[in-house]
Parts: structure tokens; sequence; C-alpha cells
């Protein structure tokens, strides 16, 4: 979750988010038959009953950790990370580059494109109140379609139908029209989430073909309202299916001294100045501050006019190249065709059976969002921009990504990619350390984007990432390379000579960079280096210095060793020595020492009743609350140290309470923001009955699986099984708890199994039945 602490949007045009019936999903055997990208695909925050809002998900259309994503837009401006929101009532236009599930205002939303029939053209969206009118149309929601690779709407204004597709590095339009003599495509070029690009610029190359690139700086807002420090240039190479006979630009006023971020670009005074932008047609180029494009043509009734966009981060030469290599010779069918089967291939690295319909479209919905990032960076033949702003090639084997919200996704979305993507999070360690590397800085940025460090957020997440995926033998990348940088990391973002972080969010940066020591402690071990490991142990032991004995929990401290006053809420102060939770979710996060904290806490018996008397008190909805808010992340181990402290059949019941209630097939059926896949990684991993309770260690904790069998299909350049196969016998919403387990037909008696007996291939069986076998998985409660 990331968010603007003081900030609080609220979407203007409703209040109330309109559910979409689950029967505008699709239904067939395959699996991205099942996915809806519908659920979460809202920023309402009324919903929700938080500024954070839901899902903050995007409709439009995508491929597997692909560079492009053609979607519907919404809103410009505000906390709105996805550009769309589902209960608008108007489309702004179809952007080629979105982010899934973000707060902290979000960024991309470029190259915006907008069909529109009629005289006079106008030259800005508008806004949604009316109160400034524009190019946005009104669309009707019942035509509104969405699948895995595709998305559609008819635009009422203008009587037009709108499809998307996509492939890796191009986005696909396909636009059919009513009969008109004045029928046009208009492309925003100036357009970005949460701001502006600064600088534009387009050039008609040919009689279908133009080609340009937009710039993107902190000064035009974006990431964190420009404090993400997100820094990128979009290269695009365009051809339309109507030769470019009439066409021209428009270009705004924009005094060089005007602020230009998310506030600014909706405000009245920057509105009436691109009310008032001049229509240029005697030129075949142009650049500036504010600028666009558009082709007119007349049409006749159900006429479709297709328009192809090759992107780049790299240069135009490099948006020509993937445009000619990935959709140069595609129609937009056969696009759409690859898309889906693309999505089929990916999805089936786990397949489900049993469950009803609504499960099944969740859970598939699910995996289909944790393959949105990391996304690809490098064009097709591997170039990328680096860290130093330059153009380098990925000759080391690896593609380049980008997208890492390490505070979110080291905790459920990267351990599930090392089990059905290891080549991605190798992928991504490399990306991370040659970013480490290029930019100079030396060290592993936290929340990084598109090259920049942002400093969104807290601890060193890139740590377990790392450390789990060596653990796990997931080992193309230079470990000593990526361990001086994560030493490097350690020292100048951790707990120092004090043992601990003091100040106003002293819980969770202790606990966070505690954790961390751990993991860098773990990788120090694995590659023989045992007197740094023994440090890095020592320092992961930091939680105990900000655990106060009279008050039984971890209080914040001052650098003279003071206690802060102590809350008359006590643990429920949200934002107590906390980031954006209260101590009470934070204090659990000790996932690398289960008995050395519940030792401090009082023993076994005190910390489950503790820990079950907060799961009884969070509201049915799983909604933003003080309690087990899975809304957001720093709580998200914790249904799994029942587990690690011997009361497995709670582990049981609150998983599955969690999977029936945080998620839905609906538009709010994610409670929480996304999170670049976390969330939604989280329910994959316990769908399926497996999920880790510490990253870096390859324990993998057994809960009860949603489904009656699941196959996981392992990669044999990674991994020697071929399939890992989870049955669970006699399941269904009242046979919730296991009774007894089998792993390659031998008796288990352990609530949890090593990651290497998953990827050597097998079966494991659990028994289900409707009360707690207390007996089961009790008899091994260590830690390690």
């Amino acid at each position: 979750m990331k968010l603007s602490f003081l900030h609080v949007f609220r979407v203007s045009v409703m209040s109330v988010v309109v559910f979409m019936p689950s029967v505008l999903m699709a239904q067939g055997s395959r699996p991205a038959d099942s996915v809806n990208p519908f659920i979460g695909a809202s920023t309402n925050v009324d919903a929700a009953g938080a500024y954070h809002g839901l899902g903050k998900t995007f409709p439009g259309a995508a491929t597997p950790f692909g560079m492009v994503q053609v979607s519907p837009n919404t809103i410009t401006g505000g906390d709105n990370g996805s550009g769309y929101s589902y209960e608008h009532t108007t489309i702004e236009g179809f952007a080629m580059t979105q982010m899934s599930g973000v707060g902290w205002y979000g960024d991309l939303g470029n190259f915006l494109v907008m069909p529109t029939t009629g005289a006079g053209i106008k030259t800005i969206a508008g806004t949604a109140d009316g109160s400034v009118p524009g190019y946005r149309s009104r669309y009707d929601k019942k035509t509104e379609t969405a699948s895995a690779g595709y998305y559609s709407c008819f635009l009422t204004d203008y009587g037009i139908r709108a499809e998307c597709t996509a492939t890796q590095r191009c986005g696909l339009l396909r636009f059919t029209y009513p009969e008109n003599n004045a029928s046009r495509i208009q492309i925003d070029l100036a357009r970005r989430v949460g701001g502006t690009s600064t600088e534009q610029s387009v050039r008609v190359v040919d009689s279908h073909t133009i080609e340009g690139y937009m710039v993107c700086t902190p000064e035009g807002g974006g990431w964190g309202n420009g404090d993400g420090k997100a820094r990128y240039t979009v290269y695009f190479h365009a051809r339309f299916s109507k030769p470019l006979e009439h066409y021209g630009f428009w270009t705004a006023d924009i005094p060089s001294d005007w602020s230009r971020k998310r506030d600014d670009v909706v405000s009245r005074r920057y509105l009436e100045r691109v009310v008032a932008a001049r229509i240029v047609r005697d030129t075949v180029a142009m650049s500036g501050r504010h600028i666009g494009f558009f082709t007119e043509f007349a049409t006749k009734e159900g006429e479709q006019v297709d328009m192809k966009v090759g992107l780049s981060f790299v240069d135009i030469e490099g948006a020509r190249r993937n445009f000619e290599t990935e959709v140069a010779r595609l129609s937009f069918d056969k696009a759409q065709r690859r898309a889906a089967d693309s999505w089929n291939k990916a999805l089936s690295r786990i397949s489900v059976e049993g469950g009803t319909a609504d499960d099944r479209a969740v859970f598939y919905t699910a995996l289909y969002h944790t393959m949105i990032d990391p996304r690809t960076y490098a064009d097709c033949d591997g170039r990328y921009v680096g860290g130093d702003y330059k153009i380098h090639s990925a000759d080391a084997g690896f593609t380049k990504r980008t997208i890492f919200s390490g505070w979110d996704v080291f905790r459920s979305q990267f351990p599930l990619q090392t089990l059905i993507n290891p080549r991605v999070v190798s992928d991504m360690i490399n990306s991370l350390t040659s970013l480490a590397c290029e930019s100079g800085n030396g060290y592993y940025e936290r929340w990084e984007i598109l090259n920049a460090y942002s400093g969104c957020m807290l601890g060193n997440p890139a740590i377990p990432v790392m450390a789990d995926a060596w653990a796990k033998g997931i080992r193309t990348w230079d470990a000593d390379e990526a361990y001086r940088y994560a030493v490097a990391t350690t020292k100048k973002f951790g707990n120092g000579t004090l043992g601990y972080t003091p100040g106003g969010q002293c819980l969770s940066y202790t606990l966070e960079y505690a954790y961390a020591d751990w993991c860098l402690g773990r990788m120090a071990e694995m590659l023989g280096r045992p007197e740094e490991a023994a440090k890095s142990y020592a320092a992961a032991q930091a939680y105990r210095n900000i655990f106060d004995s009279e008050k039984g929990w971890f209080r914040p401290r001052e650098a003279d060793g003071s206690w802060q006053p102590w809350p008359e809420e006590g643990r429920l102060k949200e934002w107590y020595g906390c980031v954006e939770c209260n101590p009470l979710q934070q204090g659990w996060f000790v996932p690398h020492d289960p008995d050395g904290m519940t030792e401090l806490m009082g023993g076994r018996d005190k910390v489950i009743a503790d820990l079950n008397d907060m799961f009884e008190r969070t509201p049915d909805n799983m909604m933003w609350n003080l309690y087990y808010n899975h809304a957001n992340e720093p709580v998200h181990f914790v249904p799994y140290l029942f587990n690690r402290i011997g009361a497995p059949w709670l582990t049981q019941k609150w998983t599955r309470h969690i999977c029936r209630k945080a998620y839905s097939n609906k538009v709010e059926g994610l409670c929480g923001n996304e999170d670049v896949g976390q969330m939604s990684a989280w329910y994959v991993l316990s769908a399926i009955g497996l999920h880790q309770y510490c990253p870096g260690d390859t324990r993998v904790e057994i809960t009860s699986p949603v489904f009656d069998k699941v196959t996981v299909q392992l990669d044999r350049d990674y991994y020697s099984g071929r399939r890992f196969v989870i049955k669970a016998v006699d399941n269904s919403p009242e046979n919730i708890y296991i009774q007894r387990a089998e792993l390659n037909g031998k008796p288990l008696d352990a609530c949890h199994i090593d990651f290497s007996d998953i990827t050597a291939g097998g079966e494991l069986v659990l028994y289900m039945g409707p009360q707690p076998n207390k007996n089961f998985g009790t008899a091994d409660t260590a830690s390690r």
C-alpha cells in the first residue's frame, strides 16, 4: 500500500461503487476464461471505508509481464494509480501504459488515444462533471467487457465501439465507427496519470505512420506527485489503417514557470489554457510542452479503423523495431488470440479443480494480477535504459524488468514467483543489481520504478528476495556482487549502533530492518562467510531492543533510550511507532525468530490467545480495520504464525476465512490495494494450501486449500521435478480442517514441508474434516 500520509482523495463522480455482475465474465475450460479483470478495478474510498481505496487495478489488455497495458482511463489527477475507477461514467481515452494496484498518486497512463466524431476538435478531455466540456465520452456499462488480453466498450457520445489488445511491447486498438464525415482519432501526448509529461514531440513519417516521444520528469508529477523521482521517456511508432490525409496538431501555451503536477493539471487555469490550444494543420511535425495529434476521415456505418502502437523506453529506433517484430503483420483478431494464448500458457503453471465458478474466477484473476509486474523494460533486442540513464544491453542473458514494490512483494508475490516463474525472479534480481551498479548508488532501492530510487516505504526488501531465491536454488545471478550491495544497503539503511531505529516510526523500521539483517545473515551463511553471518544474525535480534516488558509489547523509543508516551488507545493507535498500521498489527513481524518473540510475549498459550483474539475482533467484511487488517501488508504473515507456535488448526481456520471474506468475484473483490501483485499472491498461495512464513527460510507452511486438487507445473530449467500436486480429500466449505496428511504416500506429521519437497515433484494429500485435529502438525513447532 503506497500513499501520501496527509492526502485524502475522494472521487468526484460517484461515492458508491456500482458492483459489476459476475455473469459478465466469460466462462470456459481454459484458465484465462475464468479471469475477471474488473476484480479490484476501483479507487473508491467510500466503498473501502478508508482513504486508501479499493484494489486500484485496471481492466484493460495486457500480456504476462508485458511492457504495454492498453486500458481505459477515466480520470486524471488525484490518488489514482490505475487511471480507472469502475464507478466513473465517462472515459477520457485509452492509454498504453498503466500501473496496477498502487497508491501514492501513480504514474504512467501515457499516449492517451480517443476516437471521436463530429464537427469541431476538442483539445482537452474535459472534466467528469461536464463543467469543462471535452472529448471524453460517456460509455455504456452494459457493453463494457474485459478478459485476459482484451477490453471493449461502447462510447455512447460518439456511437463508437472501442476494442483493445496487446503484445509484449505493442498496443492495438480497433474502433468501429458510425457513418460520419468527421470521424477522428485523437492522441493526447501530454497526458500522464497524476500529472503530465513535460516535453512531447511527434512527426508524420508517411501516409499511415507517426512517431515521437514523451518525456516524463518529477517536475510533471507522476509517482508520489514527483517525490518518487520517476524520470523516463516513452518513444512510440504508431500506424493507422486509414491514410493520414487530413491531420493536424494542437499545442497549448503553458507558461514555463507554471507548476505541472497532479493538482495543477486539473486546475481551472490550466484547463482553460488547454481548451484554448491552437490547432495547427500546415506542418508534419511538432514539439512542445502540451501537444496532441489528430487524424480525420470519413467513415461508413460499421467501418473499422485499426491503430497499432510500438513503444520503447530506449529510443525511437527501439519503438520501430518492437513494432516490426511484434505487430507489423499482425491483425487485431490474431493479436487478441495470441494475447489470450499467452495468458493460458502462463496461468497453466497452476491448475485447480473443485471449488465454485466464483472461486476459480477469484483464483485465476489473482494469478493473472501477479503476472503484471515486474514488467519487461527492455526492447526486443535486449536494450534498456539503465540506472545511469544510458542505453545498455542485457547481454548477460537476463531481461531487464521494472516496478519492484519491495515492501509489499517480498512477502507473497516473490515467493509465489520462485515457485512458478523462477526466471522472472532471477531477472528482477539481476535488474536490481545492475541498477545499483549503473546508478553509482551501490545499494538497493526498496521501491524501484523505471530506474528511479523513489525512497517509497521502508525496510530493505530486496535482501529477503535475494536470500529466498538463493536458498531455493535460483542462482542465475552473481551472488557475490549482489551480497556486496546488500551489505552496503544495510549499512546505509539499518538499525545502526543503537540496535534500533529511534523516532516516530520506530517499530516498523526496527522490525523490518531486523528481518532484513537475518536475511543478510542467511546470504552470508550460504556463501560460506560464517563470521559475517554471525554478525548479521546478531543484528537481527534488534527486535528485542524495542520490547517493553512492562507493557508486554513493542514500543517506540527515542535515541536516548527513553520510551515514547504510551497512548490511551494502547496497541491500537494507528501510526504510533508504525507506518500504515498500529503496534498490534506491526508487532507480530518477527518472522525470523517466532520462538524468541513468543518467549518475550509471555509464552505460547498467551500468544495463541492474543493472536486469536485479534482475528475474532476483525470485521467480517475484512475492510480496513484496527485488528487483522488484511487490506495492508504488515499482517500478511500473521495467520501462519499459528503454525509456528503449535496451533496449526487456527492457521487453517483463519486462512480459509480470509480467502472467503477478503476476496470475491466483484469489483470490490479486493479489500485493499492490489499493490503490484502482493494482495493476489497471498490468495494464490493460501488457496493452494502452501505459504511461507519467513522468506529466506525454505520451510513452507501447510494450510487448508480452497480447492480439491492443485497441480503446480515446475520449471525444469531450475527444478528437478515436473509437477507437484496437492489433493484435499473430502474438502468443502465446512471441512476446512486437516485431519492427517501424506507426502508421496508416506504419513506426514508436520504442518510444513521444505521447498525442495515441492520442486522435486510429488504429491501432498490432505484429509479434511469439519472439526480441528489438534494433534496434527503440532509435534514440531521449531522456528527453523
